[in-house]
């Protein structure tokens, strides 16, 4: 028999499907992949079901339907003051990996160099990998996560095509300051680059603080390509709808490789998500500020059980340094196995958002959890750690 795809056969199953699997099998309470225990506003539930009987259940235009891309127009405008033509800069996605995919393979050309911001979500070396790319990998480094912009150029070149930058941060749980993203912006001109900027957590960001999108920035309309995701926005993680804007020039050739991948996306779902989009303030402030909620109450929990917890700005990830709990001389995946195991409670180790040299005693945990499920993880998880002692 031929091999398959050397790249794509070369990795292993998904951390979060095979925690998510050990976590079920040993009834464990799953905060390692990222998804809510609660599905999202009724009335756009309501709207999927009822759009879906009364049709039209057929293909809908490749770019997505006129409804959820002009409601996207409205967005750019009301929460980043950005005008856009929803005809020719706005395109809609079967989630935000396919968005990621779309953006990779329309840009990237076999021997390009792509810079990459450590810890990364596990999808992006794939793709880049299978596009031909040769990654650039950057670090922020906790507990500040700082980015060294020196370090940041440093992995450009003349022949850089892209950074591909996740704001908010997954699993850093990093939001990229103003000043951070003008060095971005500054290099990108430099070297005559794109972004391809993974924005699904946008309004996912905490202590009163506001998500600054890269493409808002002075030079960066031509150069950037947004992505968000419903179901980040809604909880509803499971409907796998995404949406990209960018400049006419560069949305053309990313929506070439869309036609070829998924081509489109269900109507009933794009004309919910074009309902939920229209919320008021209140929908919106009250999604951040309930997951903030969380975040501080998880966060003051595992730190009384004895972990170094790092600081959360954005997304529903929290970072945790294991090594106070004096566990023994065991990595973070091993940490991850006997938490699940011994503890009941599945969190994800970070060192797979590395490519290698990865840090190994740091795990993540996911928050966007009911009250009582992120009460009860906790006692068990200060019941495991107190067995130890």
């Amino acid at each position: 028999m031929k091999s398959a795809n050397s790249i794509l056969s070369g990795y292993g199953t998904t951390v979060f499907e095979v925690m998510s699997r050990l976590a079920m099998e040993h009834q464990s309470i799953n905060l390692g992949q990222g998804f809510p225990d609660e599905d999202g506003p009724e009335d756009v539930r309501e709207l999927a079901a009822k759009t879906v009987i009364e049709g039209p259940n057929q293909y809908p235009p490749m770019m997505g339907v006129p409804e959820l891309r002009q409601e996207l127009a409205r967005h750019a405008k009301r929460f980043y003051d950005m005008d856009v033509d929803w005809q020719t800069e706005i395109m809609v996605t079967s989630g935000a990996t396919e968005a990621l995919a779309d953006c990779l393979f329309g840009l990237i050309e076999p021997g390009d160099e792509v810079v990459l911001i450590e810890p990364l979500y596990d999808s992006y070396l794939p793709i880049v990998r299978r596009a031909g790319a040769i990654p650039k990998l950057v670090r922020v480094t906790p507990p500040s996560w700082e980015l060294d912009l020196e370090a940041l150029e440093e992995a450009f070149s003349e022949k850089t095509k892209l950074i591909l930058l996740n704001n908010p941060m997954n699993p850093a749980a990093k939001v990229f300051s103003r000043n951070e993203l003008e060095g971005i912006a500054a290099l990108l001109e430099k070297y005559d680059a794109y972004a391809v900027c993974d924005e699904v957590y946008e309004h996912l960001v905490f202590d009163q603080e506001q998500h600054i999108s890269l493409l808002t920035l002075p030079g960066m309309r031509e150069r950037c390509l947004k992505i968000g995701s419903a179901g980040k926005t809604f909880s509803l993680t499971g409907w796998k709808v995404g949406y990209i804007t960018a400049a006419p020039e560069l949305l053309a050739p990313v929506a070439k490789t869309h036609q070829f991948l998924t081509f489109t996306t269900p109507p009933n779902l794009q004309k919910a998500v074009a309902f939920g989009l229209g919320k008021g303030d209140d929908y919106f402030d009250a999604l951040a500020q309930d997951l903030q909620a969380k975040r501080d109450f998880f966060a003051r929990g595992l730190k009384d059980i004895g972990f170094e917890v790092m600081h959360c700005a954005g997304t529903y990830f929290i970072t945790a340094d294991f090594r106070p709990l004096n566990l023994g001389d065991i990595d973070d995946v091993e940490a991850c196995r006997i938490m699940t195991l011994e503890a009941g409670v599945t969190p994800i180790s970070v060192s797979a958002f590395y490519a290698s040299d990865a840090p190994r005693h740091y795990v993540r945990f996911c928050f966007c959890k009911q009250d009582h499920i992120l009460e009860e993880a906790l006692q068990r998880l200060a019941r495991f750690v107190a067995k130890r002692r």
